[in-house]
């Protein structure tokens, strides 16, 4: 009898493990559904014109066909246009962009990518090739987005630093204007470039302002998916501080 008893008590043991992981399975489903929600809707989400009244755009090739003047209609003031990526590559679709968002009052900056694996040197060159020196355009931007640990052999701090220190006063000597720098999070916790130089800033986080820089920003990625009527792939909607 006793020996039944035991073999009943062990019994219930995997229901009641299989009610519960079915109580698991149905939260871990209603979450999974509440995010992806929760990200469909915020790709439609950009920050209140009425508070940032100076909004506009990063664009590149990877988006694909942008219409400039849908873009203009959405309330955007600029557009800042992909120009160069590290020491040789290029953004095909830089002078098409740059031609079709001035056609659209748009103002225009140009942006560099920097490679924390190449020099100074073959960057800025990249770099002055595809912008030219006009006084209409906005500051230079430069997107520190990667570190050096996708480098194939390996790259100190120091010498990322440097190299970056020579891009900034190369690119400055070529616009005659300050640069903006944009660094993502990482690159941020990595080297630092608030701390080190004294040039506004452009932070990137959808959805929520940005803290992680080491003093105030100027310019701020809020939505890298913003899906609008102007381009087939989402945007990359900024705004300036107020």
């Amino acid at each position: 009898m006793a020996r039944n008893n035991r073999r009943r008590s062990r019994s219930r043991f995997p229901k009641a493990f299989s009610r519960a992981g079915k109580a698991v399975l149905v939260l871990l489903v209603v979450a999974a559904i509440g995010a992806s929600y929760a990200w469909y809707e915020g790709r439609s989400w950009r920050p209140d014109e009425a508070l940032w009244p100076d909004q506009g755009g990063l664009i590149g090739a990877g988006d694909g066909a942008v219409d400039f003047d849908t873009i203009a209609g959405l309330g955007a003031k600029f557009v800042y246009l992909e120009a160069s990526d590290g020491a040789g590559r290029k953004d095909i679709a830089f002078a098409q962009n740059f031609a079709r968002a001035r056609a659209a009052g748009l103002e225009v900056g140009a942006a560099h990518r920097f490679d924390p694996c190449a020099v100074a040197d073959g960057q800025s060159a990249n770099y002055v090739t595809m912008v030219p020196r006009d006084s209409d355009l906005l500051p230079p931007a430069i997107l520190l987005e990667t570190t050096a640990a996708i480098c194939p052999s390996r790259v100190s701090k120091a010498a990322v630093q440097s190299e970056l220190t020579t891009l900034v006063n190369q690119i400055e000597a070529h616009s005659g204007k300050p640069v903006i720098l944009a660094p993502f999070e990482e690159f941020e916790e990595a080297y630092a470039p608030s701390r080190r130089f004294d040039r506004q800033l452009w932070l990137t986080r959808s959805w929520f302002e940005p803290d992680y820089a080491t003093r105030p920003w100027l310019m701020w990625t809020a939505n890298r998916w913003y899906q609008t009527e102007a381009a087939q792939s989402p945007l990359r909607w900024v705004v300036v501080q107020p």
